[in-house]
């Protein structure tokens, strides 16, 4: 008998091929985990290949492209964390998807960094420690170890989901290494306790401009019989009072260096930048309002295109104002190795000034995606006009404190105002006499207990504000400064003890 080779049963053959494609789907996933960081660490060492083509010939050129090296991973860490406050509440509140919102911010915080960016020294050059209160050459190391304490304190925050101000980090660590290498009378601790005195403020601040402005939106708009009439008549005052208040606010902040103009002046463009708005959505929210259905649902049209306006906005004025934490101390080491002095030269180079700026857009599209949906989807839920009472407390609430001279966090101010918006809902709802009458008139439920009665666990969902987030982030913000303080001098101490 002819031996003939067994073969292959057919059942066997789709065993093999499905362990061979849940192998090849593993590693699909896996290698996907693998490619922002890939990303990541060549953009860093491009950052170093720019740096060292400028500084080839140049004394201290090592120290410069490892000082490039750390700002580019501060600014892609200040992308991941610091620009989901600018774009939550229009993602949360389902105004952009997550990629239109990701490309917006990209780009307005390149803009912001690149055009209105100027004034990069201001967060050391404000006075947190005196540059002349070191030599150069000590300098130099102080502001390598302050770049990393702060860039891996805000990788940490981000791993585990903590919005925290990047300003803070940075000025935690330059005050750590001040100390370190010049001692506790080189602080300038005037400045530092308005800093910590603004953890309690910009929060606080914020929550109540927003919950302020959710309850006016709610008496004025929702909660009447002919919403639609009542939307023709308080949207455009409510564009016109957020235009206003993001003019000045550009105009005083980011802006301020290039048009110089006093507090006045500002609000005097903002004021009429918000009469020219409101002329101008007068005739458009009126067309936008035809043929809408008396309801909640349709307000919400009305609010998109101002959300998606002031995310864009934001990401301007954060590019302008933040790019300076990740390359103000890299401008330092570079005018420090230059010519040997301390202090800092107002020519930048503007390799410098692209590093921050891509950067931080490059961490916001690989990282940011997490803290945007904390911010805009976990701690509570928005929907645009809630969103719209978060957007406008961001541009207010700086304006406010800035006009009394006030330090504040624009992420301390945008979470703030999630969790007031929040909160604010959860007392309207039960306490509200306009609401429960509103109701009442319908035939529906009159009265909170009723309503618990009914449906407990869809008012407890209802009402939810995520306490589980609120201890975390608080953590964060509060051991912020001393933790990046001192992470900066221990590292300073261990480089200045090696190559000082």
């Amino acid at each position: 008998m002819e031996n003939t080779p067994k073969r292959l049963g057919k059942p066997t053959l789709d065993k093999d091929l499905d362990k061979l494609t849940r192998v090849e789907a593993a590693t699909q996933f896996v290698s996907r985990g693998l490619i922002a960081p890939g990303i990541g660490f060549i953009f860093l060492a491009l950052a170093m290949i720019v740096a060292g083509s400028y500084v080839i010939d140049q004394p201290g050129a090592a120290i410069v492209v490892a000082g490039a090296a750390l700002a580019a991973y501060m600014a892609m860490n200040i992308g991941a964390n610091d620009v989901a406050n600018n774009v939550s509440p229009a993602v949360g509140s389902g105004a952009l998807t997550m990629a239109a919102a990701l490309v917006i911010a990209a780009i307005f915080e390149t803009l912001g960094a690149v055009f209105a960016g100027g004034d990069v020294v201001s967060t050391i050059s404000e006075g947190i420690v005196a540059p002349t209160s070191m030599p150069a050459a000590t300098l130099v190391w102080a502001m390598l170890a302050a770049l990393l304490a702060a860039a891996v304190w805000i990788n940490v925050a981000t791993w585990i989901g903590a919005p925290i101000s990047t300003t803070h980090a940075i000025v935690g660590a330059v005050m750590g290494v001040g100390i370190a290498a010049a001692g506790p009378d080189s602080v300038n601790w005037r400045l530092m306790s308005g800093i910590a005195t603004s953890w309690v403020v910009s929060p606080l601040l914020g929550g109540v401009v927003a919950a302020g402005t959710l309850y006016f939106i709610k008496e004025t708009i929702i909660y009447r019989d002919d919403k639609i009439e009542a939307a023709r008549r308080w949207v455009p005052v409510l564009i016109a009072i957020m235009s206003g208040s993001f003019a000045a606010y550009l105009v005083f902040s980011p802006l301020d260096h290039i048009m110089g103009l006093g507090l006045v002046a500002c609000l005097l463009v903002g004021l009429a930048i918000g009469g020219l708005t409101y002329v101008v959505s007068v005739p458009v929210i009126a067309r936008q309002s035809v043929g809408l259905e008396n309801r909640n649902q349709s307000l919400r049209k009305l609010f998109r295109v101002p959300l998606i306006v002031s995310a864009a906005l934001l990401s301007f004025a954060h590019g302008a104002n933040d790019v300076a934490n990740a390359i103000g101390p890299l401008a330092a080491i570079v005018h420090a190795t230059r010519t040997m002095e301390t202090g800092f030269d107002n020519v930048l180079p503007q390799w410098v000034m692209l590093i921050g700026a891509l950067g931080i857009s490059l961490g916001l599209l690989l990282y940011g995606p997490k803290l945007i949906d904390l911010v805009g989807k976990e701690i509570t839920k928005l929907n645009p006009m809630r969103a719209y009472c978060v957007a406008l407390s961001a541009a207010a609430t700086v304006l406010l404190a800035s006009a009394f001279g006030m330090p504040v966090s624009s992420t301390h101010i945008a979470v703030g105002s999630v969790f007031g918006v929040g909160l604010l809902r959860e007392w309207y709802t039960k306490n509200s006499p306009r609401r429960l009458e509103y109701i009442r008139r319908r035939g529906g439920i009159v009265s909170p207990e009723d309503m618990e009665e009914r449906n407990p666990y869809e008012i407890r969902r209802r009402r939810l504000v995520r306490r589980s987030h609120f201890m975390t982030i608080i953590a964060a913000w509060i051991v912020t400064v001393p933790v990046t303080a001192i992470v900066a001098a221990i590292l300073f101490t261990i480089l200045h003890a090696l190559f000082g």
